[in-house]
C-alpha cells in the first residue's frame, strides 16, 4: 500500500525555518490537490495550506505571509517552506494527497518543535 513519507521536521528557534517535503512511497494514479495539515497536543487538526495541481494555493489565516507551499508534479512531491516561525507553530504536521477519484492518502506526520 503506498504511503506519504515526510521529512524535514525538527527543533528550531523562534524566528528560524523549515522546509517540510512529503513524497509518496510508490505510484499514486491522478493526484489532485496535496496539502499540509497540522495537529498541535490538545487541539484538533487543521490545515495549514493547500495547492491544487493547476498550482492554486491557499493558506490558512495565521501562516499567511510566513509560509509557503509548492509542489513538484514530475515527482509527485509536496513542499511546505516555512519562515518567522513561532512557537504556536508547534504540531505534528501532516501531508495529504487528494485525488481525481477524491481517495485520500495521509503521512504519518513530522513533528516541528518551535523553542528557545
Amino acid at each position: 500500500q503506498v504511503q506519504l513519507v515526510e521529512s524535514g521536521g525538527g527543533l528550531v528557534q523562534p524566528g528560524g525555518s523549515l522546509r517540510l517535503s512529503c513524497a509518496p512511497s510508490g505510484s499514486i494514479f491522478g493526484i489532485n490537490t496535496m496539502g499540509w495539515y497540522r495537529q498541535a497536543v490538545g487541539k484538533q487538526r487543521e490545515v495549514v495550506a493547500i495547492i491544487t495541481r493547476g498550482g492554486t494555493t491557499n493558506y490558512a489565516e495565521f501562516v499567511k505571509g510566513r509560509f509557503t507551499i509548492s509542489r513538484d508534479n514530475a515527482k509527485n512531491t509536496l513542499y511546505l517552506q516555512m519562515s518567522s516561525l513561532k512557537p504556536e507553530d508547534t504540531a505534528v504536521y501532516y501531508c495529504s494527497i487528494t485525488t481525481w477519484r477524491r481517495e485520500d492518502y495521509w503521512g504519518q506526520g513530522t513533528q516541528v518543535t518551535v523553542s528557545s
